[in-house]
């Protein structure tokens, strides 16, 4: 498809990273009649949860009788799964057809301001118009990096949401947990409330403060939320939720690892935020659908004998967060690491977190331009204190060989590092 190739070429052009200012993204949302202005949005940034928290909002939103849109990013298998359609992706009919539309008017845009439209961009674009098509007004939104000038900071949501701050990106997001936030607190509107997932100290300060400054009424998660666990597993946990205004019957979440526990204490938060906007939310859209959610490559369940946990960790908070959830999940040693990540990644700071309870590891690359070697991951592993590694030029082989070791020595097989690599394992595996 002529359209979905454009797309592919600005994939291999565009740089990764922030580019100051949304001077491009506004002339072309200009150029398409303004897509953005036509939806109501949920408006997602953060470190680690935000997918996470997007998909519970959306599937919660659904079962109360609403249209919903929602774009996130990066996709894990296929283009299509960053453009939701009532739980639905996109078809590749109708993504030409927004694709079509947003290259048709490209051209004239980068003559007009001499500057080139990168993939994000033009995918954003793209998101929003998909949305107008297709008579969908109410959208889960994720940024794609940072917040204050990611592309899809052009609207204004009916709520503002900043999961989990860490450091990630420092080399565009700075290097401190406040300069962090900061960026990250660049989607916070005037007058628009804000729901402030549990933060550190550091971080909380700066949103709190940002929120003040805009008359943006805050929200904090931690203080409006309580969550209790009854039953945890590999494949889903039993939680008990309350808020002030609600005490939901016990949900089986079908997302592991305590930190879904956070995670779905925000997305009750920004829905009863949303409701305070006039959006009516019965309490059975709460559980049905925190109870259908699925939101794939986060600790998930990919394979029962051994085990074999495919989750997207990719910083030292995310490795942090994986091993926790393999503690409660009962899984406590005889690890069997597949990893491997993108060049720009502390990944001996990641590493070092998991070593404890990794026996050996297999090093992979990751289909991804800006990916480590085998050998690099392999002697990171090694640095992190990781005893037994092994050398891997192919996915399939590494998770073979793990799973082997897994079987014969009672243990977990653990794939991790990249969303990317989440990914590629899951269509390896067929999963």
């Amino acid at each position: 498809m002529a359209a979905l190739d454009y797309l592919q070429k600005l994939a291999q052009r565009s740089r990764f990273g922030i580019k100051p200012g949304l001077e491009t993204i506004t002339a072309l949302l200009d150029a398409l009649d303004n897509p953005h202005n036509d939806i109501a949005a949920i408006h997602i940034a953060g470190t680690n949860g935000k997918g996470s928290v997007a998909a519970m909002c959306e599937a919660v939103l659904r079962c109360a009788g609403y249209n919903v849109g929602r774009y996130t990013s990066p996709h894990l298998v296929c283009l299509n799964e960053r453009f939701m359609l009532n739980g639905v992706p996109v078809s590749d009919d109708s993504l030409e057809a927004v694709a079509r539309a947003v290259e048709n008017v490209a051209d004239g845009v980068e003559q007009r301001l001499g500057c080139e439209i990168t993939y994000f961009e033009a995918l954003t674009a793209a998101a929003f118009l998909l949305f107008r098509e297709k008579g969908i007004r109410l959208v889960v939104l994720e940024t794609g990096l940072g917040g204050r000038w990611d592309a899809t900071n052009v609207v204004v949501p009916l709520v503002s949401v900043i999961t989990r701050i860490a450091l990630d990106h420092c080399s565009w997001l700075g290097g401190t947990l406040a300069a962090v936030a900061s960026e990250k607190a660049g989607i916070i509107k005037t007058g628009r409330p804000v729901v402030c997932a549990a933060m550190p100290d550091e971080a909380r300060a700066v949103i709190e403060s940002v929120a003040a400054g805009k008359q943006a009424p805050f929200v904090a998660v931690a203080e409006t939320v309580e969550a209790g666990v009854s039953e945890t597993g590999l494949e889903g946990q039993t939680v008990r939720i309350s808020t002030q205004a609600r005490q939901l019957p016990p949900v089986r979440l079908p997302l592991a690892g305590a930190f879904q526990v956070e995670n779905v204490c925000t997305a009750v938060a920004v829905m009863e935020s949303v409701a305070a906007c006039g959006l009516e939310i019965p309490e059975e859209a709460y559980v049905k659908g925190l109870e259908g959610v699925s939101w794939p490559g986060r600790f998930q369940l990919a394979g029962s004998n051994p085990p074999l946990v495919v989750d997207g960790a990719h910083n030292p908070d995310g490795a942090r967060a994986l091993r926790q959830a393999l503690k409660s999940c009962g899984i406590k040693s005889a690890v069997a690491l597949v990893a491997g990540f993108c060049g720009d990644k502390d990944a001996l700071s990641h590493l070092r977190e998991l070593a404890p309870v990794v026996k050996s590891a297999w090093a992979v690359a990751i289909p991804n331009a800006r990916s480590l070697t085998a050998g690099e991951t392999a002697g990171i592993m090694r640095m992190a204190g990781i005893g037994a590694v092994t050398e891997c030029g192919c996915l399939k082989q590494a998770l073979d060989e793990a799973r082997d070791w897994a079987v014969a020595c009672g243990g977990t097989v653990v794939v991790c590092g990249s969303l990317f690599l989440a990914g590629e394992a899951l269509r390896v595996l067929g999963a």
